[in-house]
């Protein structure tokens, strides 16, 4: 499979390499977006794609600081600091000509709040949005929440009468393999026009030149032809014959090559992500394994053996190539409750072996980890890597590869109990972790908590986060979480991902922490 793609791939950019213009910029990566629907998924790659075609009321650059988008200012209001006031960009239209107002930001953050989407997570405060007129709007939060801008970076408003016109109010059941016209087509007020798209194959933008901010940005690409390339070598490629000019994830083992490689630059930055497996511990029986009756994660000493198994720096060095920063907690040093103590890591397999027996293993057990296989650098050795170091203290671990389109939805449906996640942090704060990874499943929150791990005192403290003002009290809880988080080890992780960006020297831009692209700032020599 990865063979076909890369080669049909490598055909389409030969195909359309001859007579690409200076403002033309082809774009490649590992993987595709998931899904058109801006509130269907959150996901890197997805996200990516839609911040050239939709735009949040706030963005971040590629420094990662907060600017206007949609909005031009935001502020609690002066006499109720539970509601937020939001003014909006005046002037602005869609792509479809139509104008965008306060009717649309209530519109999308209302659907961005229902059962099916990826993002509501993020809106758990918000108790009611409202327009005042058509360029300000109040959102009305449960208590007081000082960070409710930074939710929002990635929350991408929706045109309400596009959405309505075509049958597409409702947000896609991604995990129940729906397709709405919003899958594959866009209205968006971006800085790009979708104007062809083919699911795995290439996606095809245009400058539109109607932008709000055709002025106030380089705005010097004029066309963007989007190829997923899963295959490292046929990337790697297309990149050095001047079939793309920007690749996202040039390979480790490549890296010299490019960057010494006439006209061909490589840009390196620590991203804002953390790689890590988890692991089903709350189930009293798990399917994959060959322990019949009981669930063999459940035992804390099991996870504690599993996590002193891991050698993180050896992948470093031999997997990665130097290209990564072992991690001993799943949030990366960009975020807020990160600790330099929590993140150390320890490998001891005789200590290990030790736990594996105290628990009843001392023979070990068998058990399947599922892994992507095209979304996170090196993905796929690192999972095998990590096979073999759980040999070591007897667990038999047989490996389940496939492409992130099937990985994801085994996660967020419940159907796998030994899995790789990578997870990024766009707010920059802890909270953001906890709603989506730690917090018990529930229609509001949990939703890519595939462990079972279930805490009433911690789901309290997590609320909690939203409305608390006081600095100092916030930032003890989230100590707190994480030293439950910690002891009980719910994940195991490994490290945080390092980003190599690859590109011709006519490409000019920084790397970006978040590894999101937004090509409105790129300028072209």
């Amino acid at each position: 499979m990865k063979r076909t793609t890369g080669l049909l791939a490598a055909a389409l950019l030969a195909s359309t390499a001859v007579g690409a213009s200076a403002e033309t910029l082809r774009w490649a990566r590992a993987g595709d977006s998931l899904t058109l629907d801006v509130h269907a998924q959150n996901e890197g790659p997805t996200h990516t794609l839609s911040h050239q075609i939709y735009e949040p009321l706030i963005i971040r650059d590629h420094d990662g600081q907060m600017q206007p988008a949609l909005a031009t200012s935001w502020a609690p209001k002066a006499d109720d600091p539970t509601v937020w006031v939001f003014e909006l960009r005046e002037g602005v239209t869609y792509h479809d000509g139509s104008d965008f107002t306060a009717e649309d930001v209530v519109f999308s953050i209302n659907r961005a709040k229902t059962p099916d989407s990826d993002m509501k997570e993020l809106l758990t405060s918000i108790t009611e949005v409202r327009a005042v007129d058509d360029y300000t709007v109040e959102m009305v939060t449960d208590g007081p929440n000082p960070i409710l801008p930074s939710n929002l970076t990635n929350l991408f408003m929706m045109d309400k009468g596009w959405a309505e016109e075509n049958d597409t109010v409702e947000v896609q059941d991604v995990e129940g393999g729906e397709q709405t016209y919003a899958t594959a087509n866009a209205n968006g007020t971006g800085p790009f026009r979708l104007i062809s798209r083919e699911p795995d194959v290439r996606t095809v933008l245009e400058r539109n030149e109607d932008y709000w901010g055709i002025d106030e940005f380089p705005m010097e690409i004029s066309r963007i032809e989007y190829t997923p390339i899963q295959n490292a070598a046929t990337r790697v490629a297309a990149l050095l014959s001047g079939e793309v000019d920007f690749i996202q994830d040039v390979p480790v083992q490549d890296l010299g090559r490019v960057a010494e490689t006439e006209g061909l630059v490589v840009k390196t930055a620590p991203q804002n992500r953390t790689i890590f497996f988890g692991l089903n511990m709350g189930a009293d029986d798990i399917a994959n394994d060959d322990v019949e009756g009981e669930n063999p994660l459940a035992d804390a000493n099991v996870r504690k053996a599993m996590n002193m198994a891991i050698n993180r720096d050896a992948i470093k060095q031999v997997v990665m190539r130097g290209q990564s920063e072992p991690a001993g907690m799943i949030a990366p040093p960009f975020v807020n409750g990160w600790s330099e103590a929590m993140d150390e890591t320890t490998t001891d397999i005789d200590a290990a072996k030790a736990l594996m027996e105290e628990a009843g293993y001392a023979d070990g057990f068998s058990i399947q980890l599922d892994c992507p296989n095209d979304r996170y650098v090196n993905d796929e050795a690192i999972c095998q890597a990590v096979v073999g170091m759980l040999g070591q203290i007897g667990i038999t671990v047989n490996l389940d590869a496939k492409p992130k389109a099937q990985h994801f939805p085994l996660i967020t449906n419940g159907e796998t109990d030994f899995y790789m996640l990578g997870w990024g942090v766009p707010t920059y704060d802890s909270e953001y972790i906890f709603n989506f990874l730690v917090h018990t499943r529930t229609d509001e929150r949990g939703s890519w908590n595939g462990t079972g791990f279930s805490n009433p005192e911690v789901d309290e403290m997590i609320v909690s986060l939203a409305s608390e003002t006081d600095l100092e009290v916030r930032n003890d809880t989230i100590q707190s979480i994480w030293e439950v988080v910690q002891d009980e080890t719910i994940y195991l992780p490994v490290h945080h991902q390092v980003l190599n960006w690859g590109m011709s020297e006519d490409v000019i831009t920084e790397v970006s922490p978040e590894d999101d692209p937004k090509f409105k700032f790129f300028e072209m020599n």
